[in-house]
């Protein structure tokens, strides 16, 4: 029996390969004779460098950039197999990881450390880009990375201006006449599923930058800077970004890409399981499992979980999900593929607890829902 095992991290708890590992523990317990086939994968997130360059044999290159608060941070970016395709994952220069909760302020977080990451790549010679921009710390349309890449903003006395999201409403000019040439001449595939538009009650602002440290009255002062903004980029461009289906992607940065790259957004789960070749493994499988930390209404929209089922779905294979926690409104994932929905916790315990205990409550879950298939399996036949 196949067992293919494609799971996304539990975050602050496991990385995708730890988690994928601890599966296939449980699921040996229960059948040590299963053929298993271990796909570490990611939605966009992070993860998603990691499980890019683990699935073409790729390979990762160090450096050192700014941080959301301008602190020198360790990145790296990835080389895919070909040799040709460089992966840059936004929460590795500009994440949430990067910021202590107490310290998390998207008035002046800044994307500048992800227009390194893209310069450093140029450098390097990359002109094909997958960019992963999930987990981000900022809410600053990206002007942050425009920034390290040569454009210039200025406020209405022609001053340069600095870096972060409540600057958005100094700036009266945008000059890209450095602004890098080589961008022009590569391709930048957005991995992303947000569909926000770039202002409004929908918007960057008003949807994720709470999770950001955004108080109610930080969120209305950043609504307004990405909406001065985004006048200034149409008198520009000639793009209207404000209502722009996925131009609030990643506090604004979905909305840098599509007026001053040439770029297209996918998927990132799609682009995962296209380069992990999952439909080719799931051909001759009998189960899979998946999961991460949450599931809820939200997975439908994209998430790991949601990608996995839907590629096993056209194999008729079921999908057991494992995860962390179990959120309302996961019917909807029934129809898109999912079998059943497990939650690891087996006993009353606290989140931390729960979170050390990962490994083991994941291989305990996956022995228990294997032996259930297992007899459900010998019953039916």
């Amino acid at each position: 029996m196949k067992i293919v095992i494609a799971t996304d991290s539990y975050k602050g708890s496991l990385s995708a390969l730890e988690a994928s590992k601890a599966i296939e523990r449980g699921v040996m317990k229960a059948l040590p004779d299963a053929e298993t086939e271990l796909v570490p994968v990611a939605d966009g997130g992070e993860g998603t460098l990691d499980s890019l360059v683990a699935a073409t044999n790729g390979r990762k290159v160090e450096v050192t950039v700014k941080g959301p608060l301008l602190e020198d941070v360790q990145a790296a970016y990835g080389i895919l197999g070909d040799q040709e395709t460089c992966v840059i994952e936004m929460a590795s220069a500009s994440g949430l990881c990067l910021v202590d909760p107490d310290e998390l302020n998207p008035l002046i977080t800044t994307t500048y450390g992800t227009g390194e990451l893209i310069q450093k790549a140029l450098n390097d010679g990359c002109r094909k880009f997958i960019l992963a921009v999930g987990g981000s710390a900022t809410n600053d349309a990206g002007v942050g990375m425009l920034q390290a890449l040569g454009m210039r903003v200025f406020d209405e006395d022609g001053k340069p201006l600095g870096f972060g999201g409540a600057e958005l409403s100094r700036i009266s000019e945008i000059n890209t006449e450095d602004f890098d040439s080589r961008i022009a001449d590569s391709e930048f595939l957005i991995a992303s599923d947000v569909q926000n538009p770039l202002v409004g009650p929908d918007g960057a602002s008003s949807v994720f930058g709470p999770q950001k440290g955004a108080t109610p009255a930080m969120v209305e002062l950043l609504d307004k800077a990405l909406s001065s903004w985004a006048d200034l980029v149409e008198i520009k461009t000639g793009i209207h970004l404000q209502d722009k289906v996925g131009a609030g992607a990643a506090g604004g940065i979905g909305g840098a890409f599509q007026a001053f790259f040439p770029a297209k957004t996918k998927r990132g789960i799609d682009i995962v399981l296209e380069h992990t070749k999952m439909a080719e493994k799931l051909s001759d499988a009998d189960c899979v499992f998946t999961g991460e930390g949450q599931i809820d209404y939200q997975t439908a929209s994209g998430k790991t979980p949601m990608g996995v089922a839907q590629e096993a779905k056209k194999h008729d294979i079921p999908v057991f999900v494992l995860a962390g926690s179990i959120g309302t409104g996961i019917e909807v994932l029934y129809d898109h593929g999912v079998t059943s929905v497990h939650s690891l916790v087996n006993a009353p315990m606290s989140l931390k607890e729960a979170m050390e205990r990962g490994a083991e409550l994941l291989e305990v879950s996956a022995e228990q829902v294997m032996r259930t298939f297992l007899g459900a399996l010998k019953y039916k036949g």
